[in-house]
C-alpha cells in the first residue's frame, strides 16, 4: 500500500530572488518557538481551566497528554513528509493546523473541544517541527554558519520551553487561560503569510511513494509508547493500564523496523541508523532531554508549592535560566570551531549537571539566589551549550533526501527522552513524599529528582564522549 500526492510542475515557473537567509532562519525559529512553548505553556492555566471548563484531574492530564501523545505520534511521518512533498509545504500546513487548533482551543466551550483542539495542535506540531530544522540545514551551508544557524534554532527552541511558565503566568493573571491559546494564532498569521511569501520550495523525494505501512506502524507505535508513558503518572508503573500499551507500543516498533528492513522505499531506512553521528547524538539527545525536560516543571512546582511564589512570579523567577540557556546556545558555536562538537557537548553537559547536583540540595527555606537562580543558570547554560552540538551531529552525515526525516528523528529523540523522563521523575517525587503535602516533604521528592537528573547526565556525559564523533560527518555528494 502506498500513497502518492504529487507536487505541482515547477518547471516553467518564473525565477525568483532567493530570500536573506537570515529571514528564512527567522521564520523558521518562529515556528520551533510555538512548538515548544505549546509544550509547557498550559501548565500555569491548568486550575482555570479546571474551573472555567469543569475538568477533573483526568481531563486536566488529558490537556498536556493530548499535545505531547500526538506530537510524539507523528513526527517522523511529518519529517519524511516534508522530504517527499516539499519542505515549505509541510510547515505551511503544520502551522497552519497549529494556528487554527489554538482558535479552536481557545474559544472551547466545552473539556472535550479542548481535547480535540490540543490533539490536532500536537498533529500540527509534529508536521511543523521537522520542517524548522530541515529548512534551516537546507538554507545554509555546512560549516560555521550553519553551526550558528543551528544554536539559534536551538536557543529559541529552548527559549520556548523556558518562556512557557512566564508567559502562561502573565497571560492567565492579565486575561484568562483562554490567551494561553489564542496568543498563537495572531503570531501563527503573520509567520504563515512571511512564510508563505518568502520562504522557497525545496524537497529531495526524486519522486518517491510514502511507505504507508511503516508511517502508520511508526505512527501508532510511538502515539502508543507515548500513552502509555502518560498513564504512569496516574496508574503508576506495574498497572495494566500502563503496562499493557508499552507493550504494545514496543511491539509496533519492533514490526515498523522489521517493515523497513524489507521495504523498497522505507520510510526510514536503516542505515540511517549505522552513522555513528545519527545514532549516538540521538541517544544522547533522548538522554540529556530526560533529565533537561524535567527542570523547569520541578523548579517551577518548587518555587509555587513550597516557596509560595504566585505563578507570575515562579515565571520571572526563571528568566535569568532562560537568558542563559539562549547564551549557552550562542555561545556552542565559537567553542564548537576550537574544541569540536564533541567536547562542547560534554562540557554542556558537565556545567548542566553542577546545576542538577546544587538544585538536589534544595531546602524548604531557600533564597531564590542559592536555590533557584544560580542553579537554574547552570543547568540551562549547560543545556544550550550541549544542544547545538548535538543538533549539529545528528544532522550530519545524512543524505540531503534523509533532511527532513533526520530532523524529524532529532525532535522525536527529544521529545519521547522528555516525556518518559517526566513520567520517572514524578513517580520517583511521588514515592519519596508518599502523599504528604508538608513543604519539606515536597522538598524531599523534588531533592529526589535532581539527584536522579545528576546520575542521567553523568552516564549521558561519560556516553557522549566515547560514542560521538570528534567532528560532523560529511554528507554524500
Amino acid at each position: 500500500m502506498t500513497l502518492m500526492l504529487e507536487a505541482p510542475d515547477t518547471t516553467h515557473a518564473p525565477a525568483r530572488t532567493a530570500p536573506p537567509v537570515w529571514l528564512v532562519v527567522a521564520l523558521a525559529c518562529a515556528g520551533q518557538f510555538l512548538v515548544v512553548l505549546d509544550i509547557s505553556v498550559v501548565n500555569v492555566a491548568l486550575p482555570s481551566l479546571r474551573t472555567g471548563l469543569a475538568l477533573d484531574e483526568q481531563g486536566l492530564q488529558w490537556v498536556v497528554n493530548a499535545y505531547s501523545i500526538a506530537f510524539a505520534g507523528f513526527m517522523l511521518l511529518g519529517g519524511r513528509a516534508g522530504d517527499l512533498y516539499g519542505r515549505k509545504r509541510m510547515f505551511l500546513v503544520g502551522l497552519g493546523l497549529f494556528t487554527l487548533a489554538s482558535l479552536a482551543g481557545g474559544l472551547a466551550q466545552e473539556g472535550w473541544q479542548l481535547l480535540v483542539a490540543r490533539a490536532v495542535q500536537g498533529l500540527g506540531a509534529a508536521v511543523l517541527a521537522p520542517s524548522t530544522l530541515t529548512l534551516v540545514t537546507s538554507a545554509v551551508p555546512e560549516g560555521a554558519a550553519r553551526a550558528r544557524a543551528i544554536a539559534t534554532w536551538t536557543a529559541v527552541g529552548a527559549g520556548g520551553g523556558a518562556a512557557g511558565g512566564f508567559v502562561g503566568g502573565v497571560l492567565v493573571e492579565a486575561l484568562s487561560w483562554r490567551w494561553v491559546l489564542l496568543i498563537n494564532v495572531p503570531v501563527g498569521a503573520v509567520v504563515l503569510v512571511a512564510a508563505a511569501r518568502w520562504i522557497t520550495e525545496s524537497r529531495a523525494g526524486d519522486g518517491r511513494r510514502l511507505d504507508l505501512p511503516g508511517a502508520v506502524l511508526v505512527t501508532a507505535g510511538l502515539a502508543t509508547l507515548a500513552y502509555g508513558v502518560s498513564q504512569t503518572e496516574a496508574e503508576g508503573w506495574t498497572a495494566t493500564a500502563t503496562l499493557l500499551p508499552l507493550a504494545a507500543g514496543l511491539a509496533l516498533v519492533a514490526l515498523f523496523l522489521l517493515v523497513e528492513a524489507r521495504a523498497k522505499a522505507p520510510l526510514m531506512p536503516l542505515g540511517l541508523l549505522k552513522l555513528r553521528s545519527v545514532a549516538s547524538a540521538n541517544v544522547a539527545m533522548f538522554l540529556s532531554g530526560s533529565a533537561m525536560f524535567c527542570m523547569w516543571f520541578f523548579m517551577t512546582l518548587y518555587a509555587q508549592n513550597v516557596l509560595g511564589y504566585t505563578p507570575l512570579e515562579a515565571g520571572l523567577a526563571l528568566v535569568p535560566s532562560s537568558v542563559a540557556v539562549i547564551l549557552g546556545s550562542k555561545a556552542a558555536p565559537r567553542l564548537m570551531r576550537a574544541t569540536g562538537p564533541r567536547a562542547v557537548a560534554v562540557l554542556g553537559t558537565l556545567i548542566a549537571l553542577a546545576g542538577f547536583a546544587w538544585q538536589s540540595t534544595m531546602t524548604a527555606d531557600g533564597a531564590y539566589l542559592t536555590a533557584i537562580m544560580i542553579p537554574g543558570v547552570l543547568m540551562m547554560l549547560g543545556a544550550g551549550l550541549a544542544g547545538t552540538p548535538l543538533a549539529s551531529l545528528a544532522t550530519s552525515g545524512a543524505a540531503p533526501e534523509e533532511a527532513g526525516l533526520v530532523s524529524g528523528l532529532v525532535n522525536t529523540s527529544r521529545t519521547m527522552g522528555g516525556s518518559l523522563g517526566l513520567a520517572v521523575m514524578a513517580t520517583l517525587a511521588a514515592a519519596r513524599t508518599d502523599g504528604r503535602d508538608t513543604p519539606e516533604a515536597l522538598t524531599e521528592g523534588y531533592a529526589l529528582v535532581f539527584t536522579t537528573g545528576t546520575a542521567v547526565l553523568a552516564v549521558g556525559a561519560v556516553l557522549m564522549w566515547a560514542w560521538l564523533p570528534r567532528t560532523p560527518a560529511k554528507p554524500p555528494a
